[in-house]
């Protein structure tokens, strides 16, 4: 399933997708929605995108996980302590999950929870952009100091925490979700790494 999104209007179309999947899932989102959100004719979303919404739905996936890992630096990096930079992730989280009225989640995992078993395409689709999150975070913590294995175990944890604790947040309408996942994963840091902190 390949797609383009090298034009400003094919862009516009993959945004929106990505926003609408964020906000409300794959199965809700339409492509007359598509369109008026990207303010784009039906004719031109069909000339980029032939398949149609699940063409549409590959792209918006990949792009917005492609973005989302470049998170990871962004929120972390101001840390030197890496105990305190995954508690000050997941607080940052935190406080943009409220701040956005209990919308902000990835689209990456809302479609993966909401797909895995009736859209093989897409799930195979999740799971290229979630190896991609495991491998490059296991580069940045392995850059952080962990070792190959233990970096691996860890951004998995991180992911799996975070995907869990946002869909906790939502239905919950609460940051405790993710404030707790963020000390449970920072202790499970001090588990890897041999460290306790006070």
């Amino acid at each position: 399933m390949s797609e383009t999104v090298s034009t400003p209007t094919a862009e516009r179309i993959v945004t929106a997708t990505a926003e609408l999947m964020r906000r409300q899932g794959y199965g809700a989102t339409g492509v007359k929605q598509i369109t008026a959100a990207a303010q784009a004719p039906i004719g031109s979303l069909y000339h980029h995108f032939p398949q149609g919404k699940q063409q549409i739905a590959a792209a918006a996936l990949r792009t917005s996980g492609a973005a989302y890992i470049q998170l990871l630096p962004l929120l972390m990096d101001p840390y030197p302590d890496l105990h305190e930079a995954v508690v000050g992730a997941f607080t940052a989280a935190a406080q943009q999950i409220e701040e956005s009225g209990w919308i902000n989640m990835c689209p990456v995992g809302t479609v993966a929870g909401e797909i895995a078993d009736s859209e093989p395409e897409l799930r195979a689709v999740t799971a290229e952009v979630i190896d991609s999150w495991i491998e490059q975070g296991s580069t940045y913590f392995r850059t952080r100091g962990l070792a190959p294995a233990a970096a691996r175990a860890f951004v998995i944890a991180v992911v799996g925490a975070l995907e869990g604790a946002f869909i906790l947040s939502r239905t919950l309408r609460s940051t405790e979700p993710l404030i707790d996942a963020g000390h449970a994963m920072a202790a499970y840091l001090d588990t890897l790494t041999g460290t306790r902190q006070p």
